[in-house]
């Protein structure tokens, strides 16, 4: 029996996508493997073949004209999750690190109500530029959490309904900024660990270069001090 199938809760994956069209059928293949849940797609304003190899490949293509980034796109999901009721929603990458089989790890602690947000970390993938992004965010927001950078995550009914209210649009990432929000709402978070593995082409966008790390550390750094009050 497939994860999201009748003795599971109902699922949705998010997966936002920006240029994805080398990834994306194959990233839709192995969750379609493993989860009988909705797989939709947020396409980034891509200008290439995405939208239309996420359509081939099975899943719902929801289509933003304009590029809203990583954390925009999510939100559409997010969004879409909270209007179609869905009970629980987990959010993958589209660029074939995260392992499918992880998303019934990062589900378990939602579906036996030990946690209302999860994030699957895997600390064995942190290169010098991570590492110090993620002591850095730790030291100046307290957050007891490893992998904060990690885009698989599972949020419960609860937490979805709160990623959807205005407060949360002008987030630039969907890492820090979301957790602090969402200890400031009382939600309890955790961390299970999985495995990752290389994107299947293209580089990170957040830590390829040290040019494109210290952007995010200022965008993300005025955002942390400026919720540090919760």
């Amino acid at each position: 029996m497939k994860i999201g199938e009748p003795e599971y809760k109902k699922l949705i994956v998010i997966i936002p996508a920006l240029n994805e069209e080398e990834n994306i059928e194959h990233v839709i293949g192995q969750v379609r493997a493993v989860t009988g849940g909705d797989i939709v797609v947020i396409n980034d304003a891509s200008i290439d073949r995405t939208a239309d190899a996420a359509r081939d490949a099975g899943a719902k293509v929801i289509s933003l004209s304009l590029r809203s980034g990583a954390w925009g796109a999510i939100r559409t999901g997010i969004h879409y999750a909270c209007r179609h009721d869905y009970e629980i929603a987990v959010t993958m990458d589209a660029d074939g690190q995260h392992i499918a089989d992880s998303i019934e790890y990062v589900m378990e602690p939602v579906e036996s109500k030990k946690a209302d947000v999860v994030i699957g970390a895997c600390v064995n993938r942190a290169s010098m530029p991570r590492q110090f992004v993620w002591n850095f965010f730790r030291r100046i927001t307290g957050l007891d959490i490893e992998d904060l950078t990690s885009g698989l995550r599972a949020y419960n009914k609860d937490a979805i309904s709160a990623l959807a209210s205005e407060e949360t649009v002008l987030f630039d990432y969907q890492d820090v900024g979301v957790l602090l929000y969402l200890r400031k709402k009382g939600f309890r978070l955790t961390e299970v660990p999985v495995d990752m593995v290389s994107r299947i082409s293209g580089r990170s966008r957040i830590f390829s270069s040290w040019c494109d790390v210290l952007e995010y550390l200022l965008v993300t750094g005025v955002l942390c001090l400026s919720r540090t009050k919760y």
